[in-house]
């Protein structure tokens, strides 16, 4: 039979040993600023776009876990399939928001994100610290400004960096 390997590996692939389906856990914290951390976002607009942003997900056959942020900048924490590109998430997730946000509210006429984003792994065991962390991200940044918050993600995840890129 052809492409059945033979000798010792075939016991592996034989009835019973094969690997039905995929089960894969991928969780990320997505970061991401305003165009110039303008502060285009308010309380009311903000608590439009978290069930939009979850609505782009699952249109996308993604999850939201968490969506939160400030005037400036928004948290997201998504689950993926093993088949969405972390950056595909990210495109989705911005991409669409920005276009909504920018037709939906006049005086968000021209809105945009910044370019880049932040997209950190979230093991397991941190999830709902996370989620936690992201959904209280008003009264967080009474205590520190979003640079503060962002450079120390970059730290915390060993992602080296030079300021002045990061800020554009």
């Amino acid at each position: 039979m052809q492409g059945v390997p033979q000798g010792r590996l075939a016991r592996f692939f034989g009835k019973g040993n094969s690997m039905a389906h995929s089960y894969v856990s991928i969780v990320i914290h997505y970061v991401f600023s305003t165009k110039n951390r303008r502060r285009w976002i308010p309380l009311e607009i903000e608590g439009r776009l978290r069930p939009y942003i979850g609505g782009i997900a699952r249109k996308n056959r993604f999850k939201t876990l968490a969506v939160g942020g400030d005037d400036d900048h928004q948290h997201v924490v998504a689950s993926l399939p093993s088949t969405m590109a972390i950056a595909k998430a990210a495109q989705l997730i911005k991409g669409g928001s920005s276009l909504w946000l920018s037709d939906a509210f006049a005086e968000l006429k021209g809105f945009e994100w910044q370019e880049g984003y932040g997209g950190f792994s979230v093991s397991i065991s941190h999830v709902d610290e996370t989620i936690a962390y992201v959904r209280n991200q008003r009264q967080h940044h009474e205590k520190q400004t979003f640079e503060e918050e962002y450079t120390g993600f970059l730290k915390k995840h060993g992602i080296e960096f030079d300021p002045q890129y990061v800020w554009g």
